[in-house]
């Protein structure tokens, strides 16, 4: 009876400072969610899976969840109560010295999610207990994560990674003299080799002599991007689009006016598709800026009234 009695007031702990935590990142509630180890994996694309076997992992490095993502919050406490009978019954095996069987985690990026075991990684987190066994399976990847990091956090180390590859390998920025080529979302690197890739196959059509790829990239940059840029600086379509970067709205314009050269044909102006762009999104924008301002303004009321 006493030890069930500890082991209520175990969970019951775990709870609270599970709803504290989320009180304190009422307004960045992302941070306070465990990470998706789905999530990561799209953002990294490891090349091959190699098993590890059994190993003393740090518990700190566990940062994440295959499929409970949704149980824990970013220190693996508990949030909801339906998990406190199987909490609980791990809680109690510590308590009585109980040998449990090894977590099953994968490793990518240099930080660990759990497979399997993610009740035993929420009660030794609780405890404070530092190291866990575990059998590993290890996806390979040269991008490596800082422990601690958020997921806005990780993306932005992908990101970072994939510019310095794309711009080393292709040596975009000696050819253009460009160094502001960025994006705030990962993977867009390769489409924009892509991009060039077909902007050099389109030139190279009806010619004897095929031109260098760093001929194409210069070409590309003058022609293609420049001309897309220009266009949505003029019309100041990146206010409407907050946290995006000119790179950015670049994909999005070229996606836009693809579509509309589709409807009506491959001689549809740039000039007329970022007009048109630029009217649409200005106003989504306003719709979503009156949208949050309602939603902070009921949330201050709510917090007020508590």
């Amino acid at each position: 009876m006493f030890l069930s009695s500890q082991t209520d007031e175990d969970f019951s702990k775990a709870r609270n400072k599970a709803f504290f935590n989320e009180i304190q990142h009422l307004l960045n509630p992302e941070e306070a969610k465990l990470i998706s180890f789905t999530d990561i994996k799209k953002m990294l694309k490891p090349s091959n899976e190699v098993y590890k076997g059994m190993q003393v992992v740090p518990i700190k490095l566990i940062v994440g969840s295959e499929g409970r993502y949704k149980d824990f919050d970013n220190h693996f406490l508990p949030k909801n109560n339906f998990l406190k009978s199987r909490w609980e019954h791990v809680d109690m095996a510590h308590y009585q010295d109980i040998t449990l069987p090894p977590v099953s985690l994968y490793e990518l990026g240099g930080l660990y999610f759990v497979r399997d075991g993610n009740h035993r990684v929420s009660v030794a987190k609780m405890k404070g207990i530092e190291n866990i066994d575990a059998e590993v399976v290890s996806l390979q990847s040269e991008i490596k994560l800082k422990p601690g990091s958020t997921k806005e956090q990780m993306e932005k180390q992908v990101i970072e990674y994939e510019k310095r590859v794309f711009y080393a390998e292709t040596c975009f920025g000696d050819i253009t003299d460009y160094w502001c080529l960025n994006f705030s979302t990962p993977g867009q690197y390769d489409l924009i080799y892509n991009h060039i890739l077909c902007h050099k196959y389109y030139i190279n059509s009806g010619k004897k002599e095929e031109i260098s790829m760093e001929e194409a990239i210069l070409s590309w940059f003058n022609n293609v991007y420049l001309p897309v840029i220009r266009a949505i600086e003029s019309r100041k379509i990146l206010k409407s689009f907050k946290g995006r970067t000119l790179s950015d709205l670049y994909v999005f314009l070229i996606k836009y006016w693809d579509e509309l050269k589709q409807r009506f044909g491959n001689d549809f102006p740039l000039e007329d598709a970022a007009e048109d762009f630029s009217k649409k999104y200005r106003k989504l924008s306003l719709y979503r800026r009156l949208k949050n301002f309602l939603a902070r303004s009921k949330m201050k009321k709510d917090l007020k009234n508590n």
